[in-house]
């Protein structure tokens, strides 16, 4: 896992959603400006494939190699935010939430073919799991032959077919000397400018030094584009002053203890448990 100490390395963006339900059941409804409620909705996954894409190119770096066990954690915290899953109550015995399992709470379709799928999975798996088995589950990073079929399959480019339909990619082949691959550009530039000006500002104008006010879809997106090796790309862009406050209260936030900011009221669990994910890893 990269740290924010190098200026050259990806980018992200950011989204709002309204009326979805966090982890406890209650409805999450960001706060939105004028000017979010014109965004195209995204999911989590949506935001960080568009982040770590390289506009003109229509691919992700080869050297990240974060970026797809990212993604599955963003498939658990979305579907926490939006009241299918939670993590089972801390007991004496379960403090950590690392040692606490993902529990099904709600088959309701999400409209989204990814998140069913994996909701399906949870739905079905017996004795359930902890979040970082489930990382690895959906990435397909287990020796368990029988849990093979847990694996998501192709997510990068279902995401960016999704981001085409939405209008903010297109669809090319390039030819790379040995093989021919399929790329998706960045056609919609504006877009993908507002989710990383949104992301900067809100380790800026409009920070606020303490996660729990932070609005949840914001606080995911931070700790979901850290964990995939996007976050520095996105802020690469800015001058150096404000690039070393926004770099400084980024790594105040991802070092904070995860057990600890998830204990707090009205603290979303999964976002701190899937942060703790990847500080082990």
């Amino acid at each position: 896992m990269s740290t924010l100490t190098h200026r050259n390395r990806r980018a992200e963006p950011v989204s709002g959603r309204r009326g979805v339900e966090d982890d406890a059941g209650r409805g999450d409804v960001p706060e939105e400006d004028e000017e979010d409620s014109k965004d195209i909705r995204l999911t989590l996954m949506e935001e960080i494939l568009l982040l770590g894409l390289k506009d003109k190119e229509g691919y992700t770096s080869f050297w990240n190699d974060c970026i797809s066990s990212g993604l599955r954690g963003c498939i658990l915290i979305e579907l926490a935010l939006r009241g299918r899953v939670y993590l089972e109550p801390a007991t004496l015995r379960k403090k950590r939430l690392l040692d606490r399992k993902v529990i099904f709470k709600s088959a309701a379709p999400t409209g989204d073919v990814l998140l069913d799928e994996a909701l399906k999975h949870i739905k079905a798996t017996e004795p359930a799991e902890p979040v970082q088995s489930w990382i690895d589950l959906l990435t397909g990073e287990t020796w368990n032959p029988m849990k093979l079929h847990f694996q998501l399959r192709n997510v990068r480019e279902r995401l960016a077919k999704s981001l085409v339909e939405k209008g903010i990619l297109t669809t090319e082949k390039q030819n790379f000397l040995l093989f021919d691959m399929t790329t998706h550009p960045v056609t919609n530039t504006t877009e993908k400018q507002r989710l990383v000006r949104r992301l900067q500002e809100s380790l800026l104008e409009r920070w606020v030094n303490d996660a729990q006010r932070m609005e949840r879809r914001m606080l995911a997106l931070i700790v979901l584009a850290h964990a995939s090796d996007v976050l520095e790309g996105a802020l690469t862009p800015l001058p150096d002053d404000r690039y070393e406050t926004a770099s400084a209260r980024s790594r105040a936030l991802l070092d904070s203890d995860p057990d600890t900011e998830g204990r707090k009221p009205q603290a979303c669990e999964m976002i701190w448990a899937v942060l703790a994910a990847f500080n082990k890893a």
